[in-house]
């Protein structure tokens, strides 16, 4: 079992917050303004990849750190930590998918659908603050 580093994981929500917050303003774009400028796409996608990729990091390590097997893909990484208690079910549900896009994104398995991708940011801002104060509650609860 390793050892809960709540200084590692306060970085990865950071990450995520500091990102969300960049991408604030994009997420009410049109699809034709966003198509528009090559750089806010590729921005976005980087942006977004981020935080999805700073919420696998945080559940890998809460997983270890419980002595949780991990599972095989990172889609399963979400619903542990609702097995774990750590996050809602319906909450770790809907972000699960998001580890999809994250593949998507990196690997460049499919063309990027500009409008999926707007709608990705647009539930990015709802969903991963839920993520962020699940996160806080749980290390509240382990660390005092």
């Amino acid at each position: 079992m390793t050892p809960l580093d709540p200084a590692v994981i306060r970085r990865k929500l950071g990450t995520i917050v500091g990102n969300l917050q960049a991408l604030k303003d994009v997420a009410d774009f049109s699809t034709e303004r966003y198509q528009k400028d090559l750089f806010v796409r590729k921005g976005t996608e980087r942006l977004l990849q981020e935080v999805i990729e700073a919420a696998i990091d945080i559940n890998a390590h809460l997983m270890t750190q419980s002595g949780a097997t991990l599972p095989d893909d990172y889609y399963q990484g979400f619903l542990g930590l609702a097995d774990l208690g750590v996050l809602p079910k319906n909450l770790a549900d809907a972000l699960a998918p998001s580890a999809g896009l994250r593949n998507r994104l990196v690997h460049e398995y499919d063309a990027i659908v500009d409008a999926l991708l707007l709608d990705a940011v647009r539930k990015a801002q709802v969903l991963f603050p839920q993520y962020v104060a699940a996160i806080e509650r749980y290390l509240q609860r382990k660390t005092t």
